[in-house]
């Protein structure tokens, strides 16, 4: 028999008064069976509601009495995830402290800490936490926190944002939003909700430095031109305008939509108003509009018809942001490829299936009634073709298949529409494996259980069908001598994958071999120092340990390195898609991947090449140039990597130095 809501807070409460009436000796015993019922309120927005009435009676009963929380001016905020994470007990009674600090800094009496202390807390441990309040985790949470628990997480700090005077927070989530949008990312949901919440929240108007950060991004959202902005337009009045204005007034409009465009990545719904009207009545002024470059403009100019139709047809005041991956798809002069302007037509054309359909909508945040799946479809595939480097994981484990998305997008993007078309009319896809067809719909299930619709509208479709052959492949190439990404990666993404392959983890004893050959190659091949100063050509597949920001070993990760180049210092650093969402994180040892001001291209993250080699256990090269510059490669340098990795993930494994024949 399901139990209902008012049981649940029935049960809490029999627990409570259980606990509240225990002796000395009882009382641990019952604050653990009262942790148990926290636990299962932590599991719904009501529960947590309801525990926040009653978390500074928990803490004034004595819950916290003898544990890590018993004093909260002695709270550490960067010590709550790993709370989070470490689960039940410790995450429920991370979760009632962290609703007493809401209730103190909102002004509940305490005699332990102060309100402004209980505030300047709250808002380091929201800082810190923010990937829960936007349901936007990262690897290192997806790896090591269970589905339940990260349930209690989102419930927990979505509460605490909607009821926290953040004020505080203000500068660190203004850096956040100009972080997020410098990677151009496909799916800007994410950016959005922050920028909505620093307008409600702040209405920042000053001339801070900040001030004019965020309303640059509100701006854009809100009132990308001057006009809008003056007179406060709604979408009725600004149509009214632009059909009324002067020539003088329409081009300001369209230069301005268009650089507001280009500044933030971001598309407002009015852009939408303007480009349809200017498609229509004054094609002059499209390119300005949709913010073009030179190749670009010379695109429109070359095949007008098309894009005019494109536009005509996918573009809607419901669906809009897909005009910034336009713009990029022109710039890159994808049009130019007879089998891209093909595949768009044959995509056009396309009748979807049910099934799929519904995947579509649901990967769609608040769909309109007004647009159909196959333009939301059509929008998302010009996002994707536009915008390679912005492709994400979202909440999945398939960095594998973000990062083939990716790479077909930048080197094969008729390839990529040929199989949107094939999933989106057929629900199932066909690749090759070893002369052998691996059709998806046949196959069991990949590495997701259930797959997360936080993803962009091309990755919702292919995801789960690349999840199950990506799967299959590595099965059937299990119980070789070496790595089965040697056969896979080739088979999966294409014939610009270089056959050679070295991997320095031997999955049998569970070892690392012959570190200092393998690092002597990585080097060889790829830094400009050593291999004649050769460039990255395709994007080449790369294996690597992922760790804490202790450095300590979480698993094995998905990427792509693009490129090796100096940074405007002068310093050697790999240039690398890394497709979890987020191209920052602290890998411990002071190694952090940025993703500006070190010469990053929009959507790149990267490292110096040392701190990347140092994180590195399997790519891709060609082996007849590497082994020809092996000799070149300094021993210093390789010793300065292996002790970065036998202090880090090393310590997971045995280290079995006798060389390998690569």
């Amino acid at each position: 028999m399901e139990i209902t809501k008012n049981q649940t807070f029935e049960k809490f409460e029999e627990s409570f008064k259980a606990f509240q009436e225990a002796s000395d000796l009882t009382k641990r015993e019952h604050a653990s069976k009262l942790a148990s019922q926290i636990d299962i309120l932590s599991l719904s927005e009501d529960g947590i509601s309801y525990l926040y009435k009653r978390s500074v009676e928990l803490d004034e009963q004595g819950l916290f009495s003898g544990t890590s929380w018993a004093e909260p001016t002695k709270l550490i905020p960067t010590l709550v995830k790993g709370t989070l994470l470490a689960g039940h007990p410790s995450s429920s009674f991370e979760i009632v402290s962290d609703l007493r600090l809401l209730a103190y800094a909102k002004g509940a009496e305490s005699n332990m800490i102060s309100q402004p202390v209980a505030k300047t807390l709250l808002e380091e441990v929201l800082v810190h936490n923010l990937e829960f309040a936007l349901n936007d985790l990262s690897e290192d949470t997806r790896q090591t926190m269970s589905e339940r628990e990260v349930k209690k997480a989102i419930n927990l700090f979505s509460f605490l944002l909607s009821e926290t005077p953040i004020e505080g927070i203000y500068e660190k989530l203004a850096l956040e939003v100009d972080l997020i949008c410098s990677q151009r990312p496909v799916e800007t949901r994410k950016a959005r909700e922050l920028i909505r919440l620093i307008d409600q929240r702040f209405q920042p108007s000053g001339e801070s430095k900040h001030d004019q950060l965020v309303r640059t991004f509100i701006n854009a959202l809100k009132a990308p031109t001057t006009f809008i902005a003056k007179e406060r337009s709604t979408p009725e009045a600004y149509i009214d305008f632009i059909q009324s204005c002067s020539a003088d007034e329409l081009k300001s409009e369209a230069i301005e939509m268009g650089e507001s465009m280009v500044r933030t990545g971001l598309v407002s719904q009015y852009h939408a108003y303007l480009l349809l009207y200017l498609v229509k009545d004054n094609h002059a002024l499209v390119p300005a509009c949709l913010g073009l470059n030179e190749r670009g403009s010379a695109e429109w100019e070359k095949f007008k018809d098309i894009i005019v139709s494109l536009i005509s047809e996918i573009v809607t005041p419901n669906n809009y942001q897909c005009i910034y991956g336009l713009s990029w798809v022109l710039g890159r002069n994808l049009l130019s490829r007879r089998p891209v302007r093909a595949g768009l037509e044959n995509l056009r054309r396309a009748k979807i299936n049910p099934q799929v359909e519904k995947r579509i909508l649901k990967s769609i945040d608040d769909p309109d009634s007004s647009v159909t799946a196959l333009q939301y479809l059509l929008g998302g595939t010009l996002k994707v073709l536009g915008q390679p480097l912005g492709v994400g994981q979202g909440n999945n484990p398939t960095c594998q298949s973000a990062r083939g998305i990716s790479m077909w997008s930048q080197h094969a993007p008729a390839k990529l529409i040929d199989m949107i078309i094939t999933v989106a009319t057929q629900n199932n896809l066909i690749m090759r494996f070893e002369n052998q067809d691996l059709e998806s719909i046949k196959l069991g299930k990949g590495l997701v259980e259930k797959l997360d619709f936080n993803l962009d509208v091309v990755s919702a479709i292919l995801v789960p069908h690349l999840d199950r052959i990506y799967n299959e492949m590595m099965k059937r190439s299990m119980g070789r001598a070496d790595d089965p990404h040697r056969w896979v990666n080739p088979a999966m993404y294409g014939h610009w994958i270089p056959v050679g392959f070295a991997s320095c983890y031997d999955y049998t004893s569970n070892s690392i071999l012959d570190f200092e050959g393998f690092i002597r190659i990585f080097y060889a091949a790829f830094h400009p120092l050593y291999n004649d100063n050769n460039q990255v050509l395709y994007p080449i597949p790369v294996g690597i340990y992922v760790t804490s920001n202790h450095g300590d070993m979480l698993g094995f990760h998905a990427i792509s390195l693009l490129r090796v180049d100096k940074d405007p210092s002068g310093d050697y650093r790999a240039y690398f898609l890394n497709p979890n969402n987020e191209g920052r994180q602290d890998w411990g040892q002071d190694i952090k991947p940025s993703v500006h001001e070190n010469g990053e291209k929009a959507g790149e993250s990267s490292l110096p090449f040392h701190q990347f080699a140092a994180r590195i256990y399997a790519f891709h090269y060609n082996s007849l140039e590497a082994t020809a510059h092996l000799h070149l490669v300094e021993d210093e340098s390789i010793q300065e990597v292996k002790k970065l990795a036998q202090e880090s993930w090393g310590k997971s494994y045995n280290w079995i130095e006798q060389p390998k024949l690569w």
